[in-house]
């Protein structure tokens, strides 16, 4: 492995030193502009229990917290740098009990049926194996008539996206069609995917019916 595709490789999961350097970065530049704009389109319930999936550096489940002042929230990553960073960005509300973050498996997520209102996922699901069954996980931990927001920095349909994916391994860029795709045979209904053309970033929502 070349020293760009090991350091490009932290993106799929944050390991050592360019991991760290990794999830720091995760938490600002066009990250930061991509979660601002997510957060406009997203319902955020004011209680109950809120699942990000992927958790990265922390930002977003701080996002959460600012604007769900009565939930619990929960992070979850499969990268020990991302759990420990993100326990540190979040430490007050940890500390507050209002904020949990564990280290696991979107494909065998370690939560109870039907138990959060409302679920993310960051700039994540490029990396999940077989994506119709993490989409049936993420339903099957999900309450009646939560959401479930997808938030991508890209919409598959960037010159650049097949030289990540040549870099990164495991990684697959999806275009908007491909995610309704997914969403509808997981279960999903009430499906919208719509994409900033200018930046393509790409937000998918999906309810439990």
């Amino acid at each position: 492995m070349g020293l760009l595709s090991k350091i490009f490789n932290n993106a799929r999961k944050p390991d050592g030193f360019f991991g760290k350097m990794m999830v720091n970065g995760m938490n600002t530049g066009s990250h930061a502009a991509m979660s601002e704009w997510a957060f406009a389109k997203i319902l955020v319930p004011t209680s109950g229990e809120l699942l990000d999936i992927g958790c990265g550096g922390g930002a977003n489940l701080a996002r959460l917290l600012q604007r769900s002042k009565n939930a619990k929230v929960t992070g979850i990553d499969y990268s020990t740098v991302s759990v420990k960073k993100s326990l540190s960005f979040n430490a007050e509300a940890v500390r507050q009990n209002r904020c949990q973050v564990l280290e696991g498996d979107v494909s065998a997520l370690p939560f109870a049926d039907g138990q959060f209102q409302l679920v993310t996922a960051f700039e994540t699901i490029y990396f999940w194996p077989d994506i119709e069954h993490c989409f049936k996980e993420v339903l099957r931990v999900m309450a009646p008539s939560a959401q479930f927001c997808i938030i991508n920095e890209s919409d598959g349909n960037q010159p650049s996206d097949d030289k990540w994916a040549s870099i990164i391994d495991g990684m697959h860029t999806y275009k908007a069609e491909e995610i309704q795709t997914h969403l509808e045979n997981a279960g999903f209904g009430s499906i919208l995917v719509s994409v900033d053309e200018k930046n393509h970033w790409l937000i998918a929502t999906a309810k439990k019916m």
